[in-house]
């Protein structure tokens, strides 16, 4: 018999927001994560206006900004000349009710939705659960699940959701493309207590920092600062991750003679991927199991809240009756955005920030100082940077 509910296949944002729309319209869902408990990495951590908008509903956005770090503005910066461009979110203050980024590690969004959803007695939680196969007739859908012991499960559902991140099982199950690229770099990430506000003149707490040789990123959270450096695929792990070699590097920013303290440190390699579809029969994928892209510019983890709340509402209208072909304009939709906006907008701020042709990053900083001193450019830049303008462009896609 098949389970008259949804099951969604990871906890991370794009499976929480999703479980949680659709249990608040009373439809059961049930939620399968991997690991042990929520995981509180440091992974995303930007999130842009319209997300905060969205998340409005859930009651959470308030605790966020506590726990967080309101940023109006962030900026593009030369690593030698300083400050090439600011731009300041007070211009969208008539587009959303949040007219700034805000640095709040997605951890906690989760969190927050987990214990949210832990009182609904529609939703129910498995974890130390790996997603690893699907099936699917014409009544339902069969995940398989495969618990630590090596032993599988299978759990029934109406629908799936597949929110289970970049090596989406869900997805490859389900014989989806995920064609792209792979970025040649290695991207290092360290946090550090050193206030680089404290030590760079007009810093924003997001800056974006163009050179030749080797651009990087600082992020401002509420407690530390994040920089992103860009690093020699040929190099090694172990060289890349010795502590030497990164006091070398960041004393190369910003000179610090008692030395960096560091809170954590990672490495990752990073590919510009879309899905051929986000929906199959009965399935649907989300987040990172759909796109996946360079951090630069903080639109991933925005971006599969999006994809989530587009989903839900249409997987509501779908359980109350309307025909499952909806979900194609969910696919439809969103792998627009993926490509237009989220993956351009990346590959975009990648080239600006490592162009090495003099006169290609001349032309790249004229470009966005003449957007930034003119009002109605500077606003619609905002528009596209901070996503708003590509949910408003949804509604010509059929």
């Amino acid at each position: 018999m098949t389970e008259n509910r949804v099951i969604i296949a990871g906890a991370g944002p794009a499976g929480l927001v999703a479980a949680a729309l659709l249990a608040d319209e009373g439809i059961p869902v049930l939620i399968v994560e991997q690991a042990r408990d929520l995981p509180d990495d440091l992974r995303a951590s930007t999130f842009h206006p319209p997300t905060l908008d969205m998340l409005d509903r859930f009651g959470v956005t308030g605790a966020m900004i506590e726990q967080g770090l309101i940023c109006p503005t962030w900026q593009f910066r030369d690593r030698h000349t300083g400050v090439i461009a600011t731009f300041d979110l007070g211009h969208l203050k008539d587009d959303t009710r949040h007219p700034y980024r805000l640095q709040c590690e997605q951890w906690r969004l989760t969190r927050m939705l987990r214990d949210r959803l832990a009182t609904n007695p529609d939703v129910t939680f498995v974890y130390d659960a790996k997603a690893v196969e699907v099936a699917q007739d014409a009544d339902g859908v069969t995940l398989t699940v495969e618990r630590p012991d090596g032993s599988r499960e299978p759990l029934r559902g109406r629908y799936l959701v597949g929110a289970d991140g970049a090596s989406s099982a869900v997805r490859k199950s389900l014989g989806i493309g995920f064609e792209g690229m792979t970025i040649p770099e290695i991207f290092l990430t360290l946090s550090t207590t050193f206030p680089f506000h404290e030590a760079i003149g007009d810093l924003t707490n997001i800056a974006y920092i163009s050179d030749p040789e080797e651009w990087f990123v600082l992020l401002r959270t509420a407690s530390l600062w994040r920089v992103l450096f860009p690093t020699d695929p040929g190099e090694s792990e172990e060289r890349m991750l010795d502590p030497a070699r990164i006091e070398q590097r960041l004393q190369a920013v910003v000179p610090n003679p008692k030395g960096y303290e560091l809170r954590h440190r990672t490495a990752y390699r990073v590919h510009e991927r879309v899905a051929d579809t986000y929906a199959k029969g009965r399935c649907f994928i989300a987040g990172d199991a759909a796109h996946i892209n360079n951090p630069l510019g903080g639109m991933g983890m925005n971006g599969g809240v999006h994809d989530a709340f587009n989903l839900a509402g249409k997987l509501i209208e779908v359980w109350r009756g309307a025909d499952l072909a909806l979900m194609e304009r969910y696919s439809r939709q969103r792998r627009k955005v993926a490509l237009e906006t989220v993956q351009a907008t990346a590959l975009r701020n990648r080239q600006i920030l490592n162009q090495r042709d003099p006169e290609v990053r001349r032309a790249y900083h004229d470009d966005l100082r003449a957007t930034a001193a003119d009002p109605a450019k500077h606003r619609a830049f905002l528009l596209r940077s901070s996503m708003i303008q590509s949910l408003r462009d949804l509604g010509a896609v059929a």
